[in-house]
C-alpha cells in the first residue's frame, strides 16, 4: 500500500474544503435541512460542475470523473467535517455503482451521464433490512430484506400488458428517498416458494402510485423517507438473473470505506471544536485547557481520530484494488461458477476490512462528541450549539450503520476466527 496521496488526490480534498468553508457553516446548514429537499440544491449542482462530486466514481465514458473508493472517502472525509446534507452517500455511493453494475446499456448510458453531471439525483429503498446487513456488513446479505414472505417488504409482478413491472409495498428508512429523482427499489419476485430479490428502476416523479414521506430523524443533517407503492410501474434494473445480493455484497467495502471516512471527519472538527473551547473557558482563573486531566483526555482522543482516520484510508485502498487481482477473469478457470466463487470469497474479505474501519469510525465519533459533550459543560446540548449536531450524527449513524460490535463479529466470522465454535458465539447480542 502507498500510504500517500497522489496531486489529483490533494486537489480534490483541498478544493472541496475550500469550498465548504465558505459555503457551509453552521447558519447554511441549519438552513439547508429544512428545504424541502433536505439539503443546499445550487451548492450540490456547484460541486457537480467543479469537482464532478456525483460522478466521482463514475467512468469517463458516461461522463464521470473516472476516480475510485480513495477519492470519494476523501471527499466524504470533508463532507463528514461540516455535516454537509446532500445525496453523495445515496447517489454516488449507491445508485451509481449498482446501475453500472447491473444495468443494461441502455439504462447505463441513460441515467449515469445525469447522475455524474449532478441533474438527477438517486436513492437505493431496502425494505426489509438495514443499510449494513444488505451490503454483508453486519450478515450474509443473502437473507430475505426484500420482502421474503408472503407479503410485507415490496413484491413485484409483471405489467398487465407483458412489459415493465408492477410494485407494491413500502420501504423505510430510504436515504434521501424524499428527493430522490430516480429509486433503486429491492422487490421480491416469483411467487413464495421460487422467490428471489431483484432490483427496479423507477422514476418517482413520472409514474403513478408513489408516495413519498420524509421522516422525523434524529439526525436532520442525514434525511431519511418512507416509500409506499401501489401498483407502481417500474424497470427491471439488468437482467432477470442477475444476483442482487452478490452485487450489493461487492459494493459493501466502498460504502463502509465512505462511511468510515466521513465519520472520521466528523470526529476531527467535533475534536477541533472541543479544543477551541478548551482554550477560551476559563475556571478557577485559568483556561481549563491547561489542567492535566483534560490534556489527557484530548490526547486520547486525538490518537483515537488518527487511528480511525488510518484504517478508513485503508479500507478505501483495499475497495479500490480488491478487483485488480483478476481472479473473476483468469483464463485458466474451468468455469464460470469457480470465477464467481473466487470474487464473492475475495468480495467478503474485503467488506470485512472495511468493516472494521467503520466500527472503529462509529466507536470514534462516539466517543470523541461524548466527551466534546462534556467539556463544553450544558452548553453543549442546546440547540443553537454545534456540538450537538455532531452528537446527534454519532448516535444516528450507531443506529444506521452498525452498531460496531456487529461489524466486528462480522469481520471476524470472515476471517475464521469463530472456526468449529458454535454459531451463537460468533454472532453479538
Amino acid at each position: 500500500m502507498d500510504a500517500a496521496f497522489t496531486d489529483e488526490q490533494g486537489e480534490i480534498r483541498r478544493t472541496l474544503r475550500e469550498l465548504l468553508l465558505k459555503r457551509c457553516g453552521p447558519d447554511g446548514i441549519r438552513a439547508a435541512v429544512r428545504t424541502p429537499a433536505g439539503y443546499d440544491e445550487p451548492l450540490w449542482r456547484q460541486l457537480a460542475e467543479r469537482l464532478g462530486l456525483p460522478g466521482l466514481a463514475v467512468e469517463r465514458r458516461y461522463g464521470g470523473v473516472g476516480c475510485g473508493p480513495t477519492e470519494l472517502a476523501l471527499a466524504c472525509e470533508e463532507t463528514g467535517r461540516v455535516l454537509l446534507p446532500s445525496p453523495l452517500l445515496a447517489t454516488a455511493g449507491l445508485v451509481a455503482p449498482l446501475v453500472a453494475a447491473l444495468g443494461t446499456h441502455t439504462q447505463r448510458t441513460e441515467l449515469l451521464p445525469r447522475i455524474a453531471s449532478g441533474e438527477l439525483t438517486g436513492a437505493l429503498a431496502l425494505p426489509r433490512a438495514p443499510l449494513s446487513a444488505a451490503l454483508g456488513l453486519t450478515g450474509p446479505g443473502d437473507g430475505d430484506w426484500a420482502g421474503g414472505g408472503r407479503a410485507g417488504g415490496v413484491q413485484a409482478r409483471p405489467g398487465g400488458d407483458g412489459r415493465g413491472w408492477r410494485l407494491y409495498g413500502d420501504a423505510a428508512p430510504v436515504l434521501d428517498g424524499h428527493s430522490a429523482g430516480v429509486l433503486l427499489v429491492a422487490a421480491r419476485t416469483g411467487g413464495y416458494a421460487r422467490g428471489r430479490t431483484l432490483l427496479f428502476v423507477l422514476r418517482p416523479d413520472v409514474v403513478r402510485g408513489v408516495r413519498r414521506t420524509r421522516l422525523t430523524a434524529l439526525d436532520e443533517t442525514r434525511p431519511q423517507a418512507r416509500i409506499e407503492l401501489r401498483d407502481a410501474e417500474a424497470d427491471l434494473l439488468g437482467r432477470a438473473d442477475d444476483e442482487v445480493p452478490a452485487a450489493l455484497g461487492r459494493l459493501g467495502a466502498s460504502v463502509a470505506a465512505m462511511l468510515a471516512a466521513e465519520a472520521v471527519g466528523a470526529a476531527d472538527r467535533a475534536l477541533e471544536l472541543t479544543v477551541e473551547h478548551v482554550r477560551t473557558r476559563e475556571q478557577f482563573g485559568r483556561p481549563i485547557g491547561s489542567f492535566q486531566a483534560v490534556k489527557h483526555r484530548l490526547a486520547d482522543l486525538y490518537v483515537s481520530v488518527q487511528a480511525a482516520r488510518s484504517a478508513a484510508y485503508y479500507a478505501a485502498w483495499v475497495a479500490g484494488t480488491a478487483g485488480d487481482t483478476g481472479v473473476a477473469e483468469d483464463a485458466n478457470m474451468a468455469d464460470t461458477s469457480t470465477a464467481e466463487d473466487a470474487s464473492m470469497a475475495e468480495a467478503a474479505s474485503t467488506a470485512g476490512d472495511a468493516g472494521v474501519a467503520l466500527a472503529q469510525a462509529l466507536e470514534t465519533l462516539r466517543t470523541v462528541t461524548a466527551e466534546a459533550v462534556q467539556l463544553h459543560g450544558g452548553m453543549g446540548v442546546t440547540w443553537e450549539h454545534d456540538v450537538q449536531l455532531y452528537f446527534k450524527r454519532a448516535a444516528s449513524d450507531g443506529l444506521l450503520f452498525g452498531p460496531p460490535e456487529r461489524l466486528r463479529a462480522r469481520a471476524a466470522q470472515l476471517a475464521g476466527l469463530f472456526a468449529g465454535r458454535p454459531e451463537r458465539e460468533a454472532v453479538a447480542p
